[in-house]
This record gives structure tokens, sequence and C-alpha cells, in this order.
């Protein structure tokens, strides 16, 4: 039996993704958190073989959720499941170390396979994904700009970009305003822009953002 833990902030999605896991009977959901920091809780306490993941959450990243896992549990396989495309996210899922990737809008077809795949010790990545991660392990490729910033700066422009004030994202991160303010800067550099405004326009124009 594949035990699985399921991590999103919204309560239907859950209730999706457990019926879906219930009609295979090699798999069971024997944990859910709303948020990462419960995950990381539940992932401490007890025995899981497969943690699915909302990329998008309250609190902290699903990015940081991955890595703080990892070092709990550096061999548990992890799916990060997302709104997004797989050219927006699922690269640097997959650096922090996810084992697969998985649209919510194909889990249906696509979900239990990725489950019993990474269970059984494999990674679950389209073709496509694994060209594009390939070109950016190896360097190769071209590199938009926001790929140049790290998790932590990524995120803060995303919270940005959804209209929070530096205020609110350290609220949020529960990081001091003084470090936002640092992430904030860092990346108006590293993306060549001089403002908020830049910073929105951009994140919409290139879909990094759930509306």
């Amino acid at each position: 039996m594949i035990r699985i833990v399921i991590a999103d902030d919204h309560d239907i999605v859950r209730a999706g993704l457990k019926q879906l896991i219930a009609d295979d009977p090699e798999m069971e959901v024997t944990g859910e958190a709303k948020s990462g920091e419960h995950l990381i809780e539940l992932v401490k306490k007890n025995d899981y073989d497969v943690v699915l993941l909302d990329i998008k959450m309250s609190g902290i990243s699903g990015i940081e959720a991955i890595k703080h896992i990892k070092t709990i549990k550096p061999n548990l396989p992890i799916i990060v499941l997302s709104m997004h495309s797989e050219d927006q996210y699922a690269v640097r899922t997959i650096k922090a170390g996810a084992s697969g990737y998985v649209t919510k809008d194909s889990a249906g077809e696509n979900l239990v396979v990725a489950i019993k795949k990474v269970a059984s010790g494999g990674k679950y990545i389209s073709p496509t994904l694994a060209e594009t991660l390939a070109e950016a392990l190896a360097g190769g490729g071209t590199q938009l700009p926001h790929e140049s910033l790290t998790d932590r700066e990524f995120q803060v422009m995303c919270m940005i970009a959804s209209g929070k004030t530096v205020s609110e994202i350290a609220s949020e991160l529960f990081l001091s305003v003084k470090t936002v303010s640092t992430y904030r800067q860092r990346l108006l550099e590293k993306m060549n822009m001089k403002n908020n405004s830049e910073i929105t326009h951009y994140v919409i124009k290139n879909n990094l953002l759930d509306i």
C-alpha cells in the first residue's frame, strides 16, 4: 500500500485528490496538510511513501517546503501539483528536489501513474520537461530574466505582483520588512526593472501568477 500525504490549502482540491486516489486499491491517503508548515510537521512525525504538494500555499512556499522535507527525509519522493504549465515552475521544483510535476488540469489522467512511478524510485516528468530540464542543468537554452532569481526572490516577485505590500509580504513569510525590501531590491537589479509596476507587468505577461 502506498501511503500518501496531500498538502493543499483548498479543502475542495484535497477532497478531489483523495477521491482520485481512493479509486486505486494500491494507494491510501494517510495525511492531509493545509500549509507547508503543517506538512513539514506531519513528515517529521509520520511515515509516508509519497508527498503531493501544491506549489502555491499560504506561509512558506512549495519550493521551501520541498527543501525542508529533503533535509528531514531525503529519500521521500515529492510530486508537485500546480495550476501553472510546466515551463513556468517545473524546472525550479525539480531542481529543489521534487520527483515529479503534474498540472492540476491533467491530474485526472496522470496523477495515479505519477504516484506509482515516484513510489518505485522513478521520476515523473513529461518529454518536453525532460528536454527543458536537461538544457537548464547544462546551462544551455535561452534563460528568461526571472530564471536567474533565487527561490525567495522569485516568491517575493510574485507576491508583489499580486498586489501585496512589503509589510504584508514580511508578515506572511515571517521575515522583517528590511529583509523583504532587500529581496525586492535584488530582484529589481537582476531583472533590470525600476518599480513594482514593471514587476507586475512582467509576472502577468509570463503567466507566473495565479489570478
